[in-house]
């Protein structure tokens, strides 16, 4: 899984990229020092359940299961290379290697592309999460259409991975599949926008509405 992630690593990346990547010694301390905090039972390797509360603790069961299928996993449990794979590709989800990382994971089947029973896969564990916390439920008819406009495939029944790479808006469908937060980020994108609100508005509004 990591052998397209090795770029991401130097200096190819943009200078914004470069800044915000764990690779500098800033991003390396912070990263190492959220793999302590997730390792509850201190043996050095984080389960399932301690990567559950990675970032805003909102990817989905589903999309965390397919991560222990396919990374590689000791006894069950991720070691910290593994980790760091991990952190790289859904910090740089806008580059294409951390984009090729993710869609391994969503395609479950290993053909080469996404589709709707694929998309519908993943998006179920969205809507169980946002039944869980009373939200409104969005049909997948509707979110289905909306990834299609964005990625415009070439095969009108088939996503790949260069579709989503052309198109520029492969993070934010990999955002909308796999963790509630980044769809509720998408959905409320014109309320966020219009408030401003200095970047506090987040999923933890959720319980508030």
């Amino acid at each position: 899984m990591s052998q397209g992630l090795s770029h991401l690593r130097d200096e190819e990346l943009s200078k914004e990229s470069q800044e915000s990547n764990w690779f500098s010694a800033p991003s390396a301390l912070r990263v190492y020092g959220q793999y302590l905090n997730l390792d509850k039972d201190h043996n050095g390797m984080l389960s399932k359940e301690e990567l559950s509360r990675y970032g805003t603790a909102t990817l989905t069961s589903v999309f965390l299961d397919r991560v222990f299928q396919e990374c590689l996993t000791y006894d069950g449990e991720m070691d910290y290379k593994t980790y760091l794979d991990f952190v790289l590709a859904l910090e740089n989800r806008k580059e294409p290697a951390a984009l090729q990382y993710i869609f391994k994971l969503l395609d479950m089947e290993n053909r080469g592309y996404l589709n709707v029973f694929s998309l519908n896969f993943f998006f179920r564990a969205i809507q169980e999460q946002m039944k869980l916390h009373g939200q409104e439920q969005v049909t997948f008819q509707d979110v289905k259409d909306e990834i299609y406009d964005m990625v415009k495939p070439k095969d009108p029944y088939k996503i790949t991975l260069q579709d989503l790479v052309n198109s520029c808006q492969g993070d934010t469908v990999t955002s909308i599949l796999i963790d509630l937060n980044g769809f509720w980020t998408y959905e409320n994108r014109e309320v966020l926008v219009a408030s401003d609100n200095d970047g506090s508005s987040s999923m933890a509004d959720l319980d508030d509405n």
